[in-house]
């Protein structure tokens, strides 16, 4: 007990010192948690290679989870949208970095069953890190953002296939065809304990399919039928612990299921949280389960950290850093070719090679795999641990140097790439400066969702910061207001800066959606004349309310109550409104207000009214009010 004590000292000190040092210079926090597992593991020798190993398998737990929080976030449909990403975009980088890599091995000498298991392991980025990384920088909803998600899911489901194929690439064991169909090899009594408790053991190839497919299936059906009732349920008890236990007993319990059928735990906690989406639940598990997550992930990259074996390195360093950069080069290669064939614009298209160029995870997994299985020797699968290490501690300086070409781009770059938007909803919102925030803020308060567009990237880059999703954009291209949802929207509201841009806006969505709600944000009262001939239907004066509002303050302070004042803050905005309508008609874009005399003499007019009206509506509401 006590040195359990003493680790979780450890572990947890180096983080309370580590991570926030990183963040604070810059360096990200996954780079604070690699960097404190190497100096409490191999620099200072407070951790134990050994324990490093079981942590790590321990802390494996803290991936699953993310996954099950992400397809939290995605619904079904939303998963079938990505299905030309998933299975073009991600199946073709596995099998190309495969092939390279298996090929690269071959060339250099080692046998066609070692390349391949090499160029499988290889394949595979790192979940973890990416993911992470992409959440603090708020660069998962964005073009590039996705994209490596598809290609991580992608990679997350070939793990399933791979870990099937490992034991036929062994090379020192006979393998032998069973009666029923399935195949066998002479160490797998040995390693059978490794595994736990399996469903599937002994069964037949159609008994294994069964079995699998019944485990998915089951996780379906009780996410969309018992959810409900189990939450119904336990919120009768009213304790907030209860509440954690249900989402971790859901998470540990379809991870339990996953493995026992041979499939991956990351994978079935995914599933799971898609059939959960909808559910008026999501917000209880994700606030349960968050806390737990981000634990365990930080214990996860210290373990990698404290797991880097240095005297493997320190034999052969020049070879073992540059076979990792060597990988990462070639994958980031590969990954910038896939981004041109899918088209991916430019900023999107160096986060996606520069996010994924590393080795991950579950190679880690499939090496120990591997090892157990005599596909690979020893020391060949201590070099190949320690280059999947590496490369993830190279990963956070790829980030940095991501974020650096961004930024030299967005220089360049008069016009910066429109996001990829996947969103569309019954209210746009053109413009999100500060006029529009607080619109977009009133309508999503009130229970509403909105599509954001604006062609400010660091605008839309705060809102993300602030949890408000948005597309970065020129709202006035077509084919943005089409992504967006145009042609079904109920509701467009314009709050752009630019004037003629705004008008522009009005006129195209008129043309095109004639039963269209447009609401929009005018400059002043020429603009108000220019968006009324374009087909608005409700115009602001960006300045009008608050100006009135302060008109109001002034007379309080003159001496008028507050009723008073009131009736004339309310009197002179009906007068402006219809004073507007009417001007409007005599408006003439190609004369100034000042020389077009009819214009003057009608606005004069409508003044001495007003002032009129306003003097006889005051005295009625006096009136009203002694009576009363």
């Amino acid at each position: 007990m006590q040195g359990l004590l003493a680790q979780a000292v450890i572990y947890l000190a180096a983080m309370v010192v580590a991570v926030p040092l990183a963040r604070r210079l810059g360096l990200g926090s996954v780079l604070g948690y690699l960097i404190a597992g190497m100096v409490i593991g191999p620099v200072l020798g407070l951790v134990q290679h050994n324990e490093s190993e079981d942590l790590l398998h321990f802390a494996e737990f803290g991936v699953v989870m993310m996954l099950f929080l992400i397809g939290l976030e995605l619904d079904p449909r939303g998963l079938w949208e990505m299905r030309h990403k998933l299975l073009g975009m991600g199946g073709l980088q596995v099998l190309v970095t495969t092939s390279v890599i298996a090929g690269a091995a071959v060339w250099f000498g080692q046998s066609w069953q070692t390349g391949l298991a090499l160029g499988m392991i290889l394949s595979l980025s790192s979940t973890a890190v990416v993911l992470q990384t992409l959440s603090e920088k708020n660069l998962i909803h964005t073009g590039g953002g996705r994209a490596a998600f598809s290609v991580l899911l992608t990679q997350d489901i070939a793990v399933i296939p791979m870990l099937a194929l490992m034991p036929l690439l062994a090379t020192g064991s006979r393998l032998s065809i069973n009666p029923d169909g399935s195949i066998s090899r002479a160490t797998d009594a040995a390693h059978a304990a490794d595994h736990g408790a399996s469903l599937v053991a002994g069964l037949p190839g159609w008994g294994v399919t069964l079995v699998t497919l019944g485990a998915v299936a089951a996780i379906i059906l009780a996410g969309v039928f018992l959810t409900r009732p189990v939450f119904r349920y336990i919120h009768s008890a009213n304790l907030r612990e209860i509440y954690t236990a249900v989402a971790l007993l859901i998470v540990i319990g379809i991870a339990l299921l996953m493995t026992a059928v041979g499939l991956s735990p990351a994978l079935g906690t995914f599933l799971a949280g898609v059939v959960l989406a909808n559910s008026e639940f999501r917000h209880e598990l994700e606030s349960s389960i968050e806390p737990f997550k981000g634990l365990l992930l930080g214990l996860f990259f210290i373990a990698v950290g404290a797991g880097v074996n240095f005297t493997v390195l320190f034999r052969d360093p020049v070879t073992i850093i540059g076979l990792t950069v060597m990988l990462m080069l070639s994958k980031g290669l590969i990954l910038y070719g896939i981004g041109r064939v899918f088209k991916l614009r430019t900023r999107g298209q160096w986060l996606f090679t520069l996010s994924l160029a590393q080795a991950g995870e579950f190679g880690m997994v499939l090496t120990t795999f591997s090892l157990q299985q005599g596909v690979l020797a020893p020391y060949m699968g201590e070099r190949v641990l320690l280059i999947i290490a590496l490369s993830l501690l190279f990963t956070p300086l790829f980030f940095i140097l991501q974020d650096y070409l961004r930024a030299k781009l967005s220089e360049r770059s008069e016009e910066a790439p429109a996001d990829d938007i996947d969103d569309q909803q019954e209210i746009i919102i053109a413009g999100i400066g500060r006029f529009g925030q607080v619109v977009n803020r009133l309508v999503q308060a009130s229970g509403f969702h909105t599509t954001v567009l604006d062609n400010n990237l660091k605008t839309i880059q705060l809102m993300r910061k602030f949890g408000f999703k948005g597309f970065f954009g020129d709202p006035t291209r077509p084919e943005l207001l089409h992504a967006a949802g145009i042609d079904t929207a109920r509701v467009l509201v314009i709050t752009l800066d630019d004037p003629k841009a705004a008008t522009q806006l009005v006129r195209y969505a008129r043309s095109i959606r004639p039963d269209l709600f447009i609401i929009v944000r005018a400059r002043d009262r020429i603009h108000v004349y220019e968006l009324f001939k374009a087909g608005a239907d409700k115009i602001v004066r960006e300045l009008f309310d608050s100006s009135l509002r302060a008109g109001r303050y002034v007379l309080e302070e003159m001496g008028f109550s507050e009723y008073d004042a009131a009736v004339t803050e309310q009197a002179y905005f009906q007068h402006d409104r219809e004073a507007l309508r009417s001007l409007a008609e005599l408006w003439d874009p190609n004369t100034p207000v000042s020389e077009n005399a009819e214009y003057v003499a009608r606005s004069q007019a409508l003044d001495k009214a007003f002032e009129a009206a306003l003097l006889t509506e005051l005295e009625r509401k006096r009136q009203e009010n002694d009576a009363a």
